[in-house]
């Protein structure tokens, strides 16, 4: 199938080239020249794994243009565009529309467009009154990609949601959208129908339960601090109930990245314009908790160290998850420069994060006490201390003898409680972890 894809960030340069690794011929469509040039010839503006070959590998079934009238010339259009978090904690819904409004001249009767970003419920029905007088069918297909594993999560997806309008257009919807994705179907995917307001709720309601799964536990990582109890055994605990699980419950600094902190707040912000608030009035106190597990890691070093003010931190990492350079809303990043602003010099270190940061260090004019690096052994060297804030896996495997012979203090916070604190002790280390000792 002939198929456009309208904006070619995160989300639209990997499904681009997921779908033309089933076969299709795909165009992607992006207002950013730079990052258009940088995809046409190839290249990743973005670290994420496996999506360098991906595009290399189906570049003769690829095309990237500033230009939207290429549009005209595909089947099925997918809206990949971002919806970012407003000033009132709203999902700012300027791109979407534009992408709509700017693809609505170019669309044919039997035509599908395919809305994939994270929008408030609603949405999908308002845009529809556009779609629709020009014969094309709206449905809405949400994302679950999880950073550092996306082309795997958009090839061999857990589930495919199909968002669709009522009668014979959903039904049409369905059977092209099954034409798409036939290859991912001929596994057994499961795929569920639903109408749009579901399909629209999928996504912020997943969201919304991995935050909040994710902010219990580090509420109780704030008990166990001051019990002495600890919160990686309480969670291996609670976790063999099957009516709980494991996963997500990792103590630590908390989540960050471009969706969970958003999409909590912008459900949240939708909720209160329906009336009905008060229904997710918890999702504040989820929000709370995560952002006060950044300044936890600010009051255990005071409590170490003292005063910061003329102290070296190092911090190991910078994006807010290991295999990515996306650096929003990143607690790694937050926590560099709270104590680069309480008078410490801090080096910070991460394989693919450092770079995309050195940005937001100048503008926030911390450039004098805040220093990026990929280096992450010349980070430590001389420190005072070492916050392990972002789980990459060679900050895992250090040898902790090594890293203490650099530094002039052997003080590590582990704030993502990732790593073997035996072998940091033995090597001399003050070990703090996250409600754990």
């Amino acid at each position: 199938m002939k198929i456009s894809v309208i904006g070619c960030g995160y989300l639209g340069a990997v499904h681009a080239a997921s779908m033309a690794e089933l076969g299709h011929e795909v165009i992607g469509i992006d207002v950013d020249p730079a990052r258009i040039e940088s995809l046409q010839q190839g290249i990743a503006p973005f670290h994420e794994p496996g999506f360098d070959a991906l595009l290399k590998k189906n570049a003769s079934r690829l095309t990237f243009t500033t230009d939207m009238s290429v549009a005209a010339h595909a089947n099925v259009h997918f809206v990949a565009v971002g919806t970012p978090q407003a000033a009132d904690g709203s999902a700012d819904m300027t791109y979407v529309n534009s992408a709509i409004e700017g693809l609505v001249p170019y669309l044919s009767e039997s035509d599908l467009v395919v809305g994939k970003s994270t929008v408030p419920v609603g949405t999908a029905e308002r845009l529809s009154a556009h779609v629709t007088p020009t014969g094309a069918v709206l449905m809405w297909n949400p994302e679950f990609l999880r950073e550092g594993f996306a082309v795997e999560d958009t090839l061999s997806p857990d589930r495919l949601v199909y968002g669709v309008p009522e009668g014979a257009d959903g039904d049409t919807a369905t059977a092209v959208l099954d034409e798409v994705y036939a290859a991912i179907l001929a596994k057994d995917t499961p795929r569920l129908v639903m109408n749009f307001a579901t399909a629209e709720l999928v996504k912020v309601a997943a969201n919304s339960f991995l935050a909040t799964k994710i902010s219990f536990i580090n509420a109780m990582a704030e008990i166990a601090d001051v019990t002495g109890a600890n919160v990686t055994q309480l969670a291996d605990a609670i976790g063999y109930d099957t009516r709980i699980g494991r996963r997500f419950l990792n103590a630590g600094i908390g989540f960050g990245g471009g969706c969970l902190p958003k999409d909590i707040r912008g459900f949240v912000a939708r909720a209160e314009e329906l009336g009905v608030g008060d229904a997710l009035s918890f999702l504040k106190d989820v929000d709370d908790i995560n952002m006060r597990r950044r300044t936890r890691v600010v009051d255990v070093l005071t409590e170490e160290l003292g005063s910061l003010d003329g102290k070296t931190i190092a911090v190991w990492g910078i994006s807010f998850k290991p295999d990515s350079d996306d650096i929003r809303d990143s607690p790694a990043l937050d926590i560099a420069e709270s104590l680069a602003c309480s008078g410490a010099t801090v080096v910070s270190a991460d394989p693919e994060g450092w770079k995309p940061a050195q940005a937001r260090v100048e503008r926030a004019g911390l450039s004098a006490s805040l220093t990026t690096t990929d280096n992450h052994r010349a980070a430590v060297t001389g420190a005072d201390a070492l916050v392990v804030a972002t789980e990459w896996k060679v900050f895992q495997e250090e040898d902790a003898t090594a890293i203490g012979a650099l530094m002039a203090q052997k003080l590590v916070v582990d704030g993502r409680n990732c790593l073997d604190a035996n072998s940091w002790k033995e090597a001399g280390f003050r070990y703090r972890g996250m409600g754990r000792t």
